[in-house]
């Protein structure tokens, strides 16, 4: 029997010695300013696994026409794809609609097989075309048959960042834009923080000089 009491006296010196050493530890935790919970913590949604990356294709496998590089949604930010244009190599370059139109039909059409593999999206979406500016507009101005601002952020932010280093941009990563209408267009910038963050506004700069009417 008196095993038995000095055993449990034992544990329960134990169990005391253990319930002794978590205060201490929460106490530590305490003043260096983590604050413990037995709440799970969302620690948010899980890093993208997609690649954003397409393996390098047979030449001879690829569609004929001219490369041209456009600005396709991966793991929410915008990432460049390069892609090969029905347009003849001789009408390629120099005008910048006809550039504009190529580029735009460009990122209205679906991903491909590789580019969807690969985890790229498009929120550009049909029917939409581009012409040429109205008179008075600044030089290279471009019209949408949409109001550009009527556009989904990340569509225009696509087109914005694909016209911008063109022919059809208006030099400094920028590209004037318009709609059909007689609202003026704006001078809009690709930027840094536009690519990674595609949804938000596009940034505007001054216009430059009219044409004369």
């Amino acid at each position: 029997m008196n095993r038995i009491r000095r055993t449990g006296r034992g544990r329960r010196t134990a169990m005391g010695a253990g319930a002794a050493v978590v205060a201490a530890l929460t106490v530590l935790l305490s003043g260096c300013g983590i604050r413990t919970t037995s709440v799970p913590v969302d620690a948010g949604h899980a890093p993208s696994r997609v690649p954003c990356s397409i393996e390098d294709e047979d030449v001879s496998a690829q569609p004929p026409g001219v490369p041209v590089r456009v600005f396709l949604v991966c793991g929410s930010q915008l990432e460049a794809v390069e892609r090969r244009s029905p347009l003849p190599e001789e009408k390629a370059g120099g005008d910048p609609v006809r550039t504009a139109s190529v580029l735009l039909a460009q990122l209205a059409t679906e991903p491909s097989r590789s580019e969807r593999q690969a985890g790229f999206t498009t929120a550009v979406k049909g029917p939409l075309v581009v012409s040429g500016g109205h008179p008075g507009d600044p030089a290279g101005t471009l019209r949408l048959s949409r109001q550009p601002e009527d556009l989904a952020p990340t569509a225009l932010s696509q087109i914005v960042c694909t016209f911008a280093p063109s022919a059809a941009g208006a030099g400094a990563d920028a590209v004037v834009l318009g709609g059909p209408g007689a609202y003026p267009p704006r001078r809009y910038r690709c930027t840094t923080e536009l690519r990674e963050r595609p949804e938000s506004a596009a940034p505007t700069a001054g216009l430059p000089t009219p044409t004369a009417s």
